[in-house]
């Protein structure tokens, strides 16, 4: 066997170690799934063995679940063909999820006990194999996660896990435990009832041995005659479960995400009949679930390409790794503070440079109020939060930055500023150093040009509040080379974040593309619509805020400084726009600025939090649409994201954005595009197809203006069937 050894002792205890070869981690694969049956044979059949236990022969874990990856590329194919056609891809998925059912099965019916000795993480799949063993022991270790996350990728557990964890601990703690795909830790597990014995680390294997010694018939639970789940949906307690779950979910996820109603589905319908019925009706909605778009795209974004560009899967080839020790901040303000934070608590020594000495002080006290606030909840304790405090110099002293191996400015959005502290900085800077200039919209190779070494200039775009914003947007300017892009991305994975590639273009690709969402909800007030659907419709479309919402966040001063630059770069009157006239209404003459002054589009209470819709707005407009049908929910929901979506197709037909996997993350990662769909490319490909979307986009743009009108990217691409992860995703490379 490929994937696993067997080693029987003097009691005739079968020890089965799981050490899939080449990898860091065990994850179950076809060949995993072929050993399997192998192995439940062998128990079977084997008069010799008369018992068995499963370990890990990894340091990492048990098992992280099955290979997302594999099932993505190869349509979780059980055999090794290659799937073609998206018929055969969704048998293949079945045949792996009923497949890993079944051996599962076979494992938990073998006629002789089987146990299983965790020292580490049990994930999905994993977990899934330990619930089909007859007795779970796990080491004594509070960091140690047990779960099924399988619905945080658009999936639901196939390998029995809807079925026997309810079994083993209730419906309701079992459903809202797969619902959001919460992680256990051994004591937890063990107080719920999934696990049954806690050992010390490197003793539980022994534990598990001598159960199985003490054991000699064990069955499971539910494979005893007369057994009834305790709480099942005609069970008062159950019937509250099946109401108030359905409930719950159609709120959460505004039926945006498949995969928790058929968990539901799945529970609801399981727990009523036998266990082996009860595998065949997870199978299939196993099947069901992995065949939406959703799942689909998930899976992809979310999992596999996040996965990948977290390895540096779009590093350019051919350059040494770039160790960052040392990095210059400039600029103390709210994004610097959160910059130095993320750097210092990656072991990177930081100097945060401010124009005077009590501002830099001010932005180090930002990291304090953060170590503080973790160490009260005992995330750290006060040695390590010391020692990332250590690691941050507040000072005015530009010499400082002597011996930095990359500068960070985070200045004002102001050209002549950035210049100026460009040139203070690079007097100081070694010759192979990198600069980057964090902003959001200011182009890169306008601001390289204070730089004498442009080659080394890349734009390096945070996102507020840094310490939770999971994405950096590296941007090309016109002489930034493969080198400094190279070193830029190896900074970013050392302050474990997710890093895009985009070439230069105002507003780059995350700003000009979610700047679309908010405009069209303007358009949406200025046809009459009601703010509050449009807030709504907004939210329940997947997007994090109606777009009303996302104005006053962003600061409508800040839009209507914007829009004023525009049009008189442009030679045009600003007030002729009615979109432009009402906001200067809002503005200046209301003096309603946005969430900072705690009055916009929203009324907010003094936590910051909105209270209601400025109720004078609608006041200013008419509100002739006061109703919300389904017809123009799906409408509004439209609009909303294909408007977004072209302005991707524009990037991608333009150059700003070249990869498809850059695109889908950074849309999720950056503006909270819709993540049910894997991204605005995957909203195209998998819900769509770009034929069918350019035929819509024609219609909405007939209906409702230019700015739906599909480009030239799009209609070539309709016309050739393409989809963007063919036409793009051919230089994408694997990470290592």
């Amino acid at each position: 066997m490929e994937n696993f050894k067997i080693d029987v002792d003097s009691d005739g205890i079968a020890l089965i170690t799981f050490d899939v070869p080449g990898r860091s981690m065990n994850t179950i694969t076809a060949s995993v799934v072929r050993d399997l049956y192998e192995i439940a044979n062998k128990i079977k059949t084997d008069a010799a063995i008369k018992g068995a236990v499963f370990a890990s022969g990894k340091e990492s874990g048990f098992c992280a679940g099955a290979d997302l990856g594999e099932m993505n590329e190869r349509g979780a194919a059980a055999g090794g063909k290659e799937p073609k056609t998206e018929d055969e891809k969704l048998k293949a998925q079945f045949e792996r999820g009923f497949g890993l059912n079944k051996v599962y099965r076979e494992l938990e019916t073998c006629g002789k006990p089987v146990a299983v000795a965790i020292e580490g993480l049990a994930l999905g799949g994993g977990l899934e194999l330990c619930l089909a063993t007859h007795y779970r022991v796990a080491a004594d270790n509070p960091k140690i996660k047990l779960g099924l996350p399988e619905s945080k990728v658009g999936l639901l557990p196939g390998a029995g896990g809807t079925q026997r964890l309810p079994r083993l601990i209730g419906v309701q703690n079992a459903a809202m435990m797969i619902l959001q795909g919460q992680d256990k830790s051994p004591q937890e597990a063990k107080g719920l009832g999934f696990v049954n014995e806690l050992a010390p680390a490197g003793q539980t294997i022994a534990a598990a041995k001598a159960w199985v010694k003490a054991n000699p018939k064990a069955v499971a639970p539910w494979d005893v005659k007369g057994y009834k789940v305790k709480d099942g949906p005609y069970t008062p307690g159950g019937a509250m479960m099946s109401v108030g779950g359905n409930a719950m979910v159609s709120k959460q996820t505004n039926l945006n995400y498949p995969a928790q109603r058929n968990i539901l589905s799945c529970i609801y319908e399981g727990v009523q009949v036998p266990i082996d019925a009860a595998l065949r009706i997870e199978s299939r909605y196993f099947l069901k679930t992995a065949a939406t778009p959703q799942a689909r795209g998930m899976i992809r974004s979310l999992f596999v390409s996040m996965q990948a560009l977290g390895k540096g899967g779009n590093r350019p080839e051919g350059f040494a790794p770039y160790n960052v020790k040392k990095v210059a901040v400039l600029g103390a303000g709210l994004m610097g503070a959160g910059i130095a934070y993320v750097q210092a608590k990656a072991g990177i020594e930081t100097i945060l440079l401010d124009v005077s000495q009590e501002s830099a002080e001010k932005g180090k006290a930002y990291s304090k109020r953060i170590v503080d606030k973790d160490i009260s909840r005992g995330k750290t304790t006060k040695e390590k939060g010391d020692e990332l405090l250590a690691r941050i110099t507040p000072s005015t002293d530009y010499s400082l930055i002597s011996g930095a191996d990359l500068v960070v400015e985070a200045v004002f959005e102001n050209p002549a500023l950035k210049a100026e502290v460009t040139k203070k900085a690079e007097a100081y800077l070694a010759a192979t150093a990198v600069f980057g200039s964090n902003t959001s919209t200011l182009p890169i190779t306008g601001l390289a040009e204070a730089s004498v070494r442009p080659k080394n200039f890349i734009g390096i775009h945070f996102f507020s509040p840094v310490e939770r914003m999971g994405l950096v947007e590296l941007i090309r300017g016109k002489q930034t080379t493969d080198e400094t892009v190279a070193k830029a991305i190896d900074y970013v994975l050392k302050i474990r974040k997710t890093p895009i590639i985009v070439n230069d273009h105002r507003g780059f690709y995350t700003s000009r593309c979610f700047g679309t969402y908010p405009q069209e909800g303007i358009e949406m007030l200025m046809e009459g619509i009601a703010p509050a659907i449009i807030e709504n419709v907004g939210r329940q479309c997947g997007m994090p805020m109606g777009p009303l919402e996302v104005s006053d966040s962003v600061g409508l001063d800040t839009a209507l400084k914007i829009g004023k630059t525009n049009a008189e770069l442009n030679q045009q009157d600003y007030k002729k726009d009615p979109r432009a006239a009402l906001l200067s209404w809002i503005v200046e003459d209301k003096g309603r600025v946005g969430r900072k002054g705690g009055k916009g589009y929203y009324e907010y209470g003094e936590d910051g939090k909105p209270t209601r819709i400025w109720p004078e707005l609608s006041q200013k407009i008419e509100v002739k649409v006061k109703e919300c049908p389904p017809e123009l929910k799906a409408e509004l929901t439209k609009r909303y994201l294909f408007r977004q979506c072209i302005e991707v197709a524009r990037c991608f037909e333009e150059g700003v954005i070249t990869d498809p996997r850059d695109a889908d993350v950074g849309s999720i990662l950056a503006w909270g595009f819709a993540p049910y769909s894997g991204g605005c490319v995957s909203y195209i490909d998998l819900f769509w197809g770009t034929a069918k979307f350019v035929e819509e986009a024609d219609r909405l743009a007939e209906r409702y203006g230019e700015r739906f009108r599909p480009n030239k990217l799009l209609r070539d691409m309709a016309a050739k069937g393409e989809s963007f992860y063919e036409r793009f995703g051919g230089k994408q490379k694997a990470a290592a």
